[in-house]
């Protein structure tokens, strides 16, 4: 029904957000996927990528969901491909994959988020597993290296099984 209240998304969000922002190694966070150029330094964007009932992980009368979050690091690699500067884009991915491995491990510290869910799919039981993909990105005529996180999220009894009036 239109009227019933989803502001248990809401905790979910801010929890993911929370880990990222108190990490320390992002010069600007985003709860959104920017359209636009990022910042200097990494800056990270959070947005959620799919949200799927879980049958294996639902009951008679609740259904369970798995809300899966993606966080991507981005890095403008323009002023790393002047010639003579290769050492600096070395340092890109080793920097990156440093942030982003912080950031797995906080998932696996917290893989509840203080009982905000039921659990980050760590190893992926539910199907994607918590995991980290490099790649690039133009955005604007710039080059960024980017990396995501994959946060598979598992949610019990988000959606009643019963019939509304």
């Amino acid at each position: 029904m239109a009227n019933e209240s989803e502001g248990w998304l809401d905790p979910i969000f801010d929890a993911v957000f929370s880990e990222i922002q108190q990490s320390g190694y992002f010069d600007k966070v985003n709860d959104w996927e920017p359209k636009g150029r990022p910042g200097r330094g990494i800056t990270a964007g959070l947005w959620v990528d799919t949200m799927d009932p879980l049958s294996a992980a639902s009951g008679l009368s609740a259904t369970a969901c798995n809300i899966t979050f993606i966080l991507r690091a981005y890095k403008n690699i323009a002023n790393q491909l002047k010639p003579g500067v290769p050492a600096l884009q070395d340092a890109i991915d080793r920097h990156m994959l440093k942030a982003m491995s912080n950031m797995a491990r906080r998932f696996h510290g917290d893989f509840d988020f203080q009982d905000t869910i039921r659990n980050v799919d760590l190893l992926g039981y539910f199907g994607r597993a918590l995991s980290i993909k490099a790649g690039y990105l133009e955005q604007d005529k710039v080059w960024y290296r980017t990396m995501d996180l994959i946060i598979p999220c598992i949610v019990n009894d988000v959606w009643p099984q019963v019939n509304q009036p």
